[in-house]
């Protein structure tokens, strides 16, 4: 690896690869496609009940983001198909339709095992051109995951470091999750959902939209094993969790490649964390129940998604 610049060290495609399999949980959980979800049970519900004090809830949910821009390159749509003019006279109703194409940066998301293939083979090790096609996937489908209730830690890095949000292309390390844990007095632990707060948001609010596909804060892979290591279930958060540009030579997205192929962790994208950010600041507490739930698409790669936090 060559020495940091804003989102290094570089990687090799040989490293990249042997810390594929350095994290890779194939063959460990049954059902093979709900992946680190498998590791969330009824206990982990309930402590993370326990967590809620004020009942403050948190909505994390983007608005149905209709807008072109330079993060939003296919807009979501949103019209009216029935003004109050379509069926009888009385009562009058008013009905319309969504729909997006989620998978980018306008849009809060998840990401679900079926989303990501690496060298072919999607999580667990099965062919992606044999189980994903025109029809949807097979396996892995967003269907599969069902809805995510535990515990989840917002590692606020602005605020750790003492800027109002982290510049696009700055790389998070290691070392800066385990400072962030230590100055926010929280720990990551097994089946956590792990936010990360780069402080996108309120940078696109005050310095306007920015084509966040060419730079991005986020994770530099040296991160992951860390992850790993404490038994995650979800990682999410104001970006999409990857460092852009990338640090790994011919890999655009190598954190969703070694969570969704290799780890079986789905991702939660574009989620806003400021109201949450200020809640937890407010609190001096950045553990909360978090609540997960994903359309129940059967063949569905992922899905439009609101999150809710409760402090």
């Amino acid at each position: 690896m060559s020495s940091a610049t804003g989102n290094g060290p570089a990687v090799s495609r040989r490293e990249f690869d042997a810390l594929f399999e350095r994290v890779r949980t194939w063959g460990r959980w049954a059902p093979a496609d709900r992946g680190a979800w498998n590791r969330v049970g009824a206990g982990h519900a309930r402590r993370a009940a326990a967590l809620v004090r004020s009942g403050t809830v948190v909505p994390l949910g983007r608005p149905w983001d209709t807008a072109a821009g330079p993060d939003n390159r296919r807009p979501a749509l949103h019209y009216m198909s029935d003004l109050g003019d379509v069926e009888p006279p009385e009562p009058s109703t008013h009905k319309d339709f969504v729909g997006a194409d989620f998978h980018g940066k306008g849009i809060t998301h998840l990401d679900a095992l079926a989303h990501v293939a690496y060298r072919g083979r999607l999580y667990d090790g099965g062919a992606a051109r044999g189980l994903v096609g025109a029809g949807g996937a097979r396996f892995g489908s967003v269907a599969a995951l069902g809805p995510l209730v535990t515990r989840g830690v917002l590692l606020d890095l602005p605020a750790v470091q003492g800027v109002a949000w982290l510049e696009p292309g700055q790389a998070v390390h290691a070392g800066d999750i385990t400072a962030a844990e230590e100055a926010l007095g929280v720990e990551i632990g097994d089946g956590d959902a792990v936010l990360l707060r780069t402080g996108r948001f309120r940078r696109r609010r005050e310095r306007g939209p920015w084509d966040a596909d060419a730079a991005c804060a986020g994770l530099h892979v040296d991160a992951v094993p860390l992850l790993a290591g404490r038994g995650i279930a979800l990682l999410g958060g104001d970006g999409d969790s990857d460092v852009r540009p990338s640090p790994v030579e011919g890999v655009h997205s190598p954190v969703h490649t070694l969570a969704v192929a290799a780890m079986g962790v789905p991702l939660l994208d574009n989620a806003d964390v400021e109201e949450l950010a200020a809640a937890c600041a407010g609190t001096e507490r950045y553990e909360f129940l978090l609540i997960v739930s994903p359309l129940n698409v059967p063949g569905g790669t992922g899905s439009p998604v609101n999150p809710v936090a409760v402090l």
